[in-house]
């Protein structure tokens, strides 16, 4: 799995009909920055509107799962968002001028082939997984569906369908890795029995339908007669229908044994996107659907809400970090007993996030309270500047021939004692654009939840001569 955040190098169109809504469609992937994350955006709405591709946003999960927000709606995104996560793409804007993602041919292959002709690029930021720690689960005992996400360091699914029936029984389909998603699982189309075609059909769905996009399963107990395929070919505007002994309209082939599974593999992937975050962990799936699914979305979300304190920075020590020492002395003129940041972890055009390892063997215990030993307050602030001081130097093209000079220290305080074996995390983010050289920030200190010191600081930077 990536460990950094990914964008696109350049735009990606498409262009179809949406399945449901039936509305001729182009839609544009856009790159976007760190932590943007999948939003949509209706171009053709006054005012253009954003809908973020988030779980709490759904408000329709009826043969599709569709978003909404202030009065903007995005029908069936499920298989955009597989590809992007099948990519590892985790920043796109994707503009659309109608109300749903082109169907293309029922899979995300094609979304996959356009993102993949755009380019996929590395960003300066490290991806923001969420680990499922232990069991979250979904049970729907009427329609004996039943959904489970488990604890794994890797991002595995597994889905079984049942649908009783002589043409599709019982099938599994399983993703060991996620970059085998595009090879096996984003061609798999999506597909629905005869029955729910007519049902569909009459509720005003399925106007995009087509044999082109759509795998139809015939389970009519008697056979189809001449004015039932004149009657289908009217509803799939399709000139020609027939079935054959395999039971699909058009004895249409399958790309694998058991596409229809690995379809709703892929369904799972792109719905649990909405949750916001790349997840690590064994998804295990017994007839999903899209209710389900997101119902499944929404318990995962709220057990990484829960685990959350506003304004903290997600600071995970199993990854590698953007910047070492090695990095950072080269930006950095602090040296021993000043050099005080151990690694950054975080950065982008406003915002930086690093991390001091407070040990006893910091030359300033033999100092600072003899047997009582507490951090420098006044030593704190220097680690937060050096913090600062990476973010205001990443913004000219060679800081090793520039300094950063502290100017000025405002609001400081010192919330909580910090001691030997504290790990410490900082941020500094600009409160305004860096204008003629000088920067000012925010910075902010916390030991596990806890903010232990928070100040505003200047800084300027000076062309070493």
């Amino acid at each position: 799995m990536n460990l950094k955040q990914h964008t696109i190098q350049k735009p990606a169109k498409v262009s179809g009909v949406g399945l449901h809504t039936g509305a001729t469609v182009n839609m544009t992937f856009l790159p976007a920055p760190p932590h943007h994350g999948f939003k949509f955006q209706r171009i053709d709405v006054e005012g253009q509107p954003i809908v973020e591709a988030d779980v709490d946003n759904v408000v329709d999960t009826s043969r599709g799962t569709t978003i909404e927000k202030n009065g903007a709606r995005v029908h069936t995104v499920e298989h955009t968002l597989a590809a992007l996560v099948g990519l590892q793409i985790d920043n796109v804007l994707i503009q659309l001028d109608g109300p749903e993602p082109p169907i293309m041919d029922g899979s995300s292959i094609e979304f996959i082939k356009a993102l993949q002709e755009a380019g996929v690029e590395e960003q300066n930021a490290l991806r923001n997984f969420y680990e499922i720690k232990e069991g979250i689960f979904h049970r729907d005992k009427a329609k004996e569906i039943e959904l489970a996400a488990l604890p794994l360091n890797d991002y595995r699914i597994t889905v079984m369908v049942d649908y009783q029936s002589s043409v599709l029984g019982s099938q599994y389909a399983l993703l060991n890795d996620i970059s085998e998603f595009q090879s096996d699982i984003a061609p798999c189309r999506t597909f629905c029995f005869l029955h729910e075609l007519e049902v569909m059909h009459q509720a005003g769905l399925i106007r995009g339908g087509n044999l082109n996009n759509a795998i139809v399963m015939v389970d009519k107990d008697k056979p189809l007669t001449e004015a039932d395929l004149e009657r289908l070919s009217k509803i799939l505007n399709h000139p020609h229908i027939e079935v054959k002994k395999e039971g699909i309209l058009n004895n249409i082939d399958l790309h694998f044994p058991n596409e229809p599974a690995r379809h709703k593999l892929l369904d799972v992937v792109g719905d649990l996107a909405l949750v916001g975050r790349p997840l690590k962990g064994q998804i295990m799936a017994a007839r999903p659907g899209h209710a389900a699914n997101v119902a499944l979305a929404k318990k995962i979300k709220q057990a990484i809400q829960a685990s959350e304190v506003k304004n903290v920075p997600h600071y995970d020590p199993k990854m590698p970090p953007l910047m070492d020492v090695n990095h950072i002395a080269k930006i950095l003129p602090h040296r021993y007993p000043f050099a005080l940041l151990d690694k950054i972890f975080y950065l982008d055009s406003t915002t930086v996030a690093g991390v001091k390892n407070v040990t006893i063997n910091e030359p300033f215990f033999m100092g600072h309270f003899p047997g009582n030993p507490v951090m420098p307050g006044v030593l704190q602030l220097e680690a937060m500047a050096q913090t600062g001081g990476i973010l205001v130097l990443s913004t000219v093209p060679d800081p090793e021939n520039y300094w950063a000079y502290l100017l000025s220290i405002d609001e400081c305080r010192f919330k909580k004692m910090v001691i030997p074996g504290d790990t410490i995390v900082f941020r500094c983010e600009l409160l305004y654009p860096i204008r003629r050289g000088i920067a000012k920030m925010r910075g902010e200190a916390f030991v596990g939840d806890t903010l232990v010191c928070e100040a505003t600081l200047s800084a300027s930077i000076v062309r070493k001569s």
